[in-house]
């Protein structure tokens, strides 16, 4: 039987997201500060909150609130993959940001797949990524 999720939209409740809990596989994770800073600063966030009340995914996103918006996490913790939950998350978020011209992130070749089923498109882009300061901004 799988376990009941429950969302919740914003910043701020309990139970609290912990950057120790995702970003799997990353050769430069954030650290817990930078992790909350990022959460907070979000134009829009969407949280999966399993019934022992642990958070076990999340979406954000950044925007004017005008015109674009930019998805830069979406995270499911691994023995929650497979359920759903990261498609859930994305439709909220999505529907959030309707109102929007463009709704943007970028991804690995692996995942363009997946994001396909939300109706989102290959576009060509640039990017500077220095995965090593992440944490500099936060201390």
């Amino acid at each position: 039987m799988k376990d009941k999720i429950t969302y919740r939209s914003g910043y701020g409740y309990e139970p609290v997201a912990r950057a120790s809990d995702f970003f799997e596989g990353w050769p430069n994770p954030p650290g817990e500060a930078t992790f909350q800073a990022a959460l907070r600063g979000s134009y829009a966030v969407e949280f999966a909150i399993a019934p022992e009340e642990r958070v076990v995914g999340f979406v954000n996103a950044l925007s004017d609130g005008v015109a674009a918006a930019f998805i830069p996490w979406l995270e499911v913790v691994p023995e929650y993959r497979g359920r759903g939950i990261g498609s859930r998350l994305m439709r909220r978020m999505l529907d959030r940001l309707g109102h929007l011209y463009s709704v943007d992130l970028l991804c690995d070749p692996p995942l363009v797949a997946y994001y396909r089923r939300f109706g989102l498109m290959p576009i060509p882009g640039m990017g500077l990524r220095a995965p090593r300061n992440l944490d500099r901004t936060t201390g």
